[in-house]
């Protein structure tokens, strides 16, 4: 019969293992813009003559890049379709995820086992066109992601470029649809609070964001999102501030594993190689169960 110590000790291991608070091993959540991910031969005649044309050895260098990477949420912009991310990230080993918008540049995450996605729907607000003019724009893609125990809500997104850093009132340039797709961000992101779910918005904003950056002011209205970018500067962009953001909302937030944010930089030996004129971002999140938070896709 065991002693009452070692009775203790296994009451308390009990409740440890089943304690819904209980935090998970940490997970690796990037973004990267593949730059025209675009299978040979299967690019439209009307795209522009100066996307990159890449040889096998440029795909076998952005393979090598991925796999350095090692991250198991990866969320991924500017890519054709399915069968061209899938040389990055083999099926076997990542549950792909893609929208499917009549452009080549699409969103899409990859997720290594176990997790994996539940739900998935595009946002074809963010798309202003139809308003502004101009060729189609990048819809989003809303996915929620679990590993079994935790479910993560994702938005991926590349928004229009051109209002790096101009002014609110700017009346020119992109500045009028970047607006215009923030306002859509921000209902997105009132409604993840008010369902108290844990949720990212991630990829390309075309904007250097700060906290007192107006652009950002309106994107969170009354929402503490965490930018985990804050105050940081990129090496793959000569010291500017990022353009690529991972913001990390409701309980989410807390995940963060502190100091974790990282930019996966090509080693020299690649600079003859055409890889992509975006570096991977990257940070580390330990999320927390919750059980009775289970949202689904609407």
């Amino acid at each position: 019969m065991a002693s009452r110590p070692d009775r203790l000790l296994g009451l308390l291991l009990a409740v440890w293992v089943f304690t819904p608070s209980a935090k998970a091993s940490p997970l690796k959540i990037a973004t990267w813009n593949l730059n025209w991910l675009i299978l040979p031969g299967s690019a439209p005649a009307d795209l522009p003559s100066n996307i990159p044309h890449r040889t096998e050895r440029d795909w076998a260098g952005l393979a090598s890049e991925a796999s350095r990477l090692d991250a198991d949420i990866i969320a991924v912009q500017e890519v054709a379709d399915e069968a061209a991310l899938a040389r990055l990230f083999p099926p076997a080993t990542y549950h792909l995820v893609m929208s499917h918008a009549p452009i080549a540049q699409n969103l899409g995450v990859a997720l290594r086992a176990p997790w994996h996605a539940i739900g998935h729907q595009e946002v074809h607000t963010l798309d202003r066109s139809a308003s502004h003019g101009g060729h189609t724009l990048r819809p989003g893609l809303d996915v929620i992601v679990s590993d079994g125990d935790h479910q993560l809500r994702l938005l991926v997104v590349h928004l229009k470029s051109g209002c790096w850093e101009r002014s609110w009132a700017e009346k020119n340039h992109s500045c009028p649809i970047l607006r215009e797709q923030i306002a859509i961000l921000s209902d997105w992101i009132a409604e993840r609070e008010d369902e108290g779910e844990a949720y990212a918005v991630i990829g390309d904003f075309n904007r250097r964001m700060t906290l007192h950056d107006p652009y950002y002011r309106a994107l969170i209205d009354k929402a503490r999102p965490l930018l985990t970018t804050s105050g940081l500067s990129s090496p793959c962009e000569g010291g500017s501030y990022f353009i690529d953001h991972i913001l990390l909302g409701g309980p989410a937030r807390d995940w963060i594993v502190p100091g974790s944010l990282r930019v996966l930089i090509a080693p020299p030996a690649s600079e003859r190689l055409l890889l992509s004129d975006h570096c991977p971002v990257s940070v580390r999140v330990a999320p927390t169960a919750d059980p009775e938070t289970h949202p689904g896709m609407p």
